[in-house]
């Protein structure tokens, strides 16, 4: 028995109170796990605005849209036609969740409350797109991707769809809205990102400094500024459109860095295959925190969140992944 009373004692029992009043911190940074149906791989994945709300994910091998409750670790899969096979799903400014299927080359929006489905097909012009990701412009039109060499936008309110074809051909893949409403996609194939003027549809391709990088994913912070996830450099790169001037980090180790996203503190999360982790970015301190996974090969693609947590899809293991981001 350590005698409080002494000056080993003191110090000791201080050390423990510390430790003591750390342990939840340690603990509330842990990442949550949900399984999801079998054989389903989900790709990407949606958090509903407030915590406790839906989380969406895309059952990418079944054709199936999943609805996750995180309070009661409960799910259910809503089908989504004939050959789906969808890969991205966003939330939209409407609350509902709206996908890109690459399977039926279409647009698809599930209501939130009755599940219907509603599907708006790509013209036969833009057929075998490899639909990719989607967001919203400040006009409520949504803005697509696809690998084969496209960009589109449709406008739900009418149904009018329009779609291009990317300045240097195939590899359109992320997609982001920045807060003024600029909308910028990656292009993997291409090695670049793009900025988009949502009134003429026009594309200007703007490259990273690293030749061959494999830009995948993209997502604006609170600034405006542009993070990229490099997937074939294993860095994460951030282009600032007030002086049209790129910044470069590399993560820890043999990374291949997949999707990124930033949270409403500007942190930036990452996911790396290499190291079966979610990764976080502080570009105040240039430091990288690293949350590996409980199983292997778990191959995180898409991430999403909200307000407090960080969602990702574990496509190898048919789970959904949550780290609080706080």
């Amino acid at each position: 028995m350590i005698d409080r009373k002494s000056l080993a004692g003191k110090v000791f029992w201080a050390l423990s109170g510390i430790l003591t009043a750390a342990a939840p911190l340690c603990a509330e940074a842990a990442p949550s796990y949900f399984d999801v149906s079998k054989g389903a791989h989900p790709h990407d994945v949606a958090a509903a605005p407030g915590v406790g709300s839906p989380v969406y994910y895309t059952a990418q091998m079944t054709g199936r849209l999943g609805i996750l409750d995180p309070k009661s670790g409960k799910f259910e899969e809503i089908p989504l036609g004939a050959r789906s096979a969808p890969h991205g799903v966003i939330v939209g400014p409407d609350g509902a969740p709206w996908i890109t299927d690459g399977g039926q080359n279409a647009i698809v929006r599930v209501d939130p409350k009755t599940h219907a489905v509603k599907i708006w097909p790509l013209p036969p012009d833009a057929a075998h797109a490899n639909l990719n990701t989607a967001t919203f412009d400040k006009k409520g039109r949504l803005w697509f991707t696809g690998q084969s060499g496209y960009y589109g936008r449709l406008d739900p309110a009418s149904s009018d769809m329009k779609v291009w074809n990317a300045p240097t051909g195939s590899g359109p893949y992320g997609m982001t809205t920045t807060p003024s409403g600029d909308v910028y996609y990656a292009s993997l194939a291409g090695n670049h990102i793009a900025r988009i003027d949502v009134e003429s549809g026009a594309a200007t391709v703007i490259e990273p400094p690293t030749k061959g990088q494999g830009a995948r994913r993209v997502w604006s912070d609170s600034r405006g500024r542009i993070w990229v996830s490099y997937w074939n450099t294993g860095q994460v790169g951030m282009y600032d459109p007030a002086s049209k001037s790129w910044r470069e980090w590399k993560l820890p180790g043999n990374a291949h860095a997949y999707a990124v996203w930033v949270d409403d503190q500007d942190k930036v999360w990452l996911t790396d295959w290499s190291t079966n982790a979610i990764v976080r970015f502080d570009p105040a301190t240039e430091k990288f925190e690293s949350f590996e996974s409980n199983r292997r090969g778990a191959d995180v693609r898409q991430m999403l969140g909200r307000a407090g947590e960080v969602w990702g899809a574990e496509s190898g293991s048919d789970r959904l992944v949550m780290v609080p981001a706080r």
